[in-house]
């Protein structure tokens, strides 16, 4: 499923390539066409998001009546959202729309020349057979980098070669070689830029996210939960017992940009360089949908 995704964004970034020239230029332009292109499903993510806030207060009060009671407890919970008009699984459709991304992303930036310039495998076998029995060092994960990498001396190798020229890719971008792995290049301090600057941009539009939540639960109510069965106020060891879903909910948003760093580093900086860009799109993207969906309910 991976490569077919990868297949398809493979076509558009070579489309993109083919205008301006430059890899990380065509990946940030990629990046920006690939967020518009999922606009409706962030300004989905957002209302839900706004929605399930107002909401939280009567969530908490199902789950701590039912909470020895678990079938009540669901069937109580999707009459909540039925009333309320809301999907409950509409998150998992999100996690998977980033899952498919992650893994896509992550197959096209390791083998550009299989999914974005499309030459043919036995081609490729023989630029890395050539590479190894002229003594050059050819990586077992990214092998494609090095045939890039190494291009200039393959072309003397196969000037006859109809594939070869697509292997001519331009991988500086402000400076910084896109074809390096920043594990494979522990001394080269420009390797850390973009990951250093992903990880800045990931803690932003965490804090940023964190605090809209916020936000929204202030907004949608200020007081102490009340029961609404016995019109009592929860105690706040009740309080507390529910809150601390909430705060499960806030460490596992840190799951996949410590995930996402951990793969940077073993991976091309091309794909860092996506995940940064993205991110600051992210981030302006959640900042201009909420002024926009606030003014609408205004």
């Amino acid at each position: 499923m991976f490569q077919f995704f990868a297949n398809i964004f493979g076509y558009l970034l070579a489309f993109i390539y083919g205008f301006i020239n430059n890899y990380g230029l065509a990946i940030i332009i990629f990046t920006v066409f690939i967020k518009i292109l999922f606009i409706p499903f962030s300004v989905k993510q957002q209302k839900t998001m706004k929605k399930t806030a107002k909401i939280q207060e009567q969530m908490k009060i199902i789950q701590f009546k039912y909470k020895n009671n678990p079938e009540k407890m669901n069937q109580e919970m999707m009459e909540l959202y039925k009333t309320e008009k809301m999907n409950p699984f509409s998150g998992c459709f999100t996690a998977i729309i980033q899952i498919i991304l992650l893994f896509s992303i992550f197959y096209l930036v390791r083998s550009p020349l299989t999914y974005m310039q499309n030459i043919p495998e036995e081609n490729m076998n023989t630029y890395i057979t050539q590479l190894q029995e002229s003594g050059k060092s050819v990586s077992t994960a990214y092998p494609e980098i090095d045939i890039i990498r190494e291009y200039e001396f393959l072309k003397e190798k196969n000037p006859e070669d109809e594939y070869i020229d697509r292997a001519n890719l331009e991988m500086n971008f402000l400076g910084l070689d896109l074809s390096k792995v920043p594990q494979q290049n522990l001394t080269d301090f420009t390797v850390y830029i973009i990951p250093i600057l992903y990880i800045i941009s990931s803690f932003i539009s965490i804090k940023l996210s964190t605090s809209m939540q916020q936000q929204n639960q202030k907004n949608a109510k200020d007081s102490v939960p009340i029961d609404g069965a016995t019109g009592k106020e929860l105690v706040p060891e009740e309080k507390n017992e529910m809150d601390a879903v909430m705060q499960t909910n806030k460490m596992m948003s840190w799951f996949m940009p410590l995930m996402s760093v951990s793969v940077a580093m073993i991976a091309p900086l091309g794909l860092a360089l996506y995940w940064l860009t993205n991110n600051i799109l992210m981030i302006m993207e959640r900042l201009i949908l909420n002024k926009v969906i606030k003014l609408k309910e205004d």
